[in-house]
């Protein structure tokens, strides 16, 4: 049985997604930084808002992206399509963390200090060592 074309439909269909996974995202996002715009925030908050939520539709969409190109490499797998592969994660990898840094404003393994979960076991290591001094 040939499973290539059904896998390249399916390749196409995710792929289909992922772009409108973007387009909405910027239609959501210009929606979302008009209103925030109009309620008299100013223009510093609509640009974050629009800023923040077309990031996360890129980062969606990338992930999207990502879940294609496996696919599309495990219907006719060979070792060219796998190292192929593998750069393509490692280049969306590295541009889905740099989107994310810069939407987050922070690292993401230093994110967890800036919780209410790291808060909490930062409070509680600082106190820990204040009581040994």
């Amino acid at each position: 049985m040939h499973t290539e074309p059904l896998f390249a439909v399916v390749v196409t269909v995710i792929e289909v997604i992922g772009v409108l996974i973007v387009i909405i995202g910027f239609g959501i996002a210009a929606v979302l930084a008009t209103r925030v715009l109009r309620r008299g925030a100013g223009g510093k908050v609509a640009y974050q808002t629009l800023r923040t939520t077309i990031g996360g539709s890129i980062l969606l969409g990338l992930e999207v992206f990502v879940a294609a190109d496996i696919i599309h490499t495990l219907s006719a797998p060979s070792f060219e399509d796998a190292a192929v592969l593998g750069l393509i994660v490692l280049i969306r990898t590295v541009l889905s963390m740099s989107i994310q840094i810069e939407i987050e404003g922070t690292l993401p393994w230093r994110r967890a200090l800036l919780t209410s979960g790291g808060e909490v076991v930062a409070n509680a290591i600082s106190q820990e060592a204040a009581a040994r001094k």
